[in-house]
């Protein structure tokens, strides 16, 4: 019988963002694709480090342990590799412990157009090229920016923040404060309070987390002890009266958010 993956949260990984390559690459960008090659497939064995996107990952997969028998979770890896070069990649997996199994090796070719047969919720990409050319398709795809890899290990909690407009739900109402001000956005949310937005780029991902999220009730509910894994977030630029639109909108779309932060204009990035 095939393995589905209609009910299952897909993220979709390049190799980059999973696993620190900066060394491979600049083997590639100044001694050619041979050189690349050559160099992989010579250390094969050798445990490649992880890459920014890695505590994620890892955090993401863990859940799949607790919840042996849903396996809520599904990792596919989508490389640039040729499969010989990606043999070391799957080294590294397995080194890690990653429950990861399924792969796209497209030696030099984007692996964007297999989004959909996978069922891929979220395509995350360290390469800003290859994450636009999959939001040109209207494929939801982020880019992981560059950052010191800081991983407890001890720590299993899956923190993930999202925006609001543009994001989990669609840009109408953000298309009206840019077109026409403050006071005309205020006026037009208050008149449509009570209607919610349409999905965003992220909504299918931020709804099979919460599915999860129902999962970790009912086990709170067989178990007071029982910690969560999975904590969501909201961080928006609304203010009230503004907010009730968005909470009506998860109300309709049957999903909840663990905590919403509304900031009026405030630096996100601060929070």
């Amino acid at each position: 019988m095939p393995y589905s993956v209609d009910n299952k949260l897909v993220v979709g990984i390049s190799a980059n963002a999973l696993f620190d390559l900066k060394l491979e690459n600049d083997i590639f960008l100044k001694d050619g694709l041979q050189a690349y090659r050559d160099y992989q497939i010579e250390n094969k064995d050798k445990v490649l480090p992880k890459g920014v996107a890695f505590p994620f990952i890892r955090r993401l997969l863990h859940i799949n342990q607790v919840y042996q028998e849903e396996q809520p979770i599904e990792v596919v890896l989508l490389s640039k590799n040729s499969p010989e070069t990606g043999i070391r990649i799957f080294n590294s997996i397995k080194h890690y412990q990653l429950d990861i199994s399924r792969a796209t090796f497209m030696s030099g070719k984007p692996a964007y157009k297999y989004i959909p047969a996978f069922n891929i919720s979220l395509y995350l990409s360290t390469n800003e090229h290859d994450v636009n050319l999959a939001i040109a398709q209207n494929y939801a795809a982020g880019r992981v920016l560059e950052t010191a890899v800081n991983d407890r290990e001890e720590d299993w909690e899956l923190r993930v923040a999202f925006d609001f407009d543009g994001v989990i739900a669609d840009d109408e109402s953000e298309r009206i404060y840019q077109t026409e001000g403050l006071e005309n956005y205020s006026l037009y949310e208050s008149k449509h309070r009570q209607e919610g937005l349409k999905p965003g780029p992220l909504a299918d991902f931020f709804r099979r987390l919460a599915i999860f999220q129902r999962l970790e009730s009912e086990k709170e509910e067989a178990d007071p002890d029982y910690k969560r894994i999975l904590k969501t977030s909201i961080v928006t630029a609304r203010s009230a009266p503004a907010h009730e639109r968005a909470v009506n909108t998860l109300k309709y779309w049957g999903v909840s958010v663990d905590e919403m932060f509304l900031l009026g204009g405030i630096q996100k990035r601060n929070f």
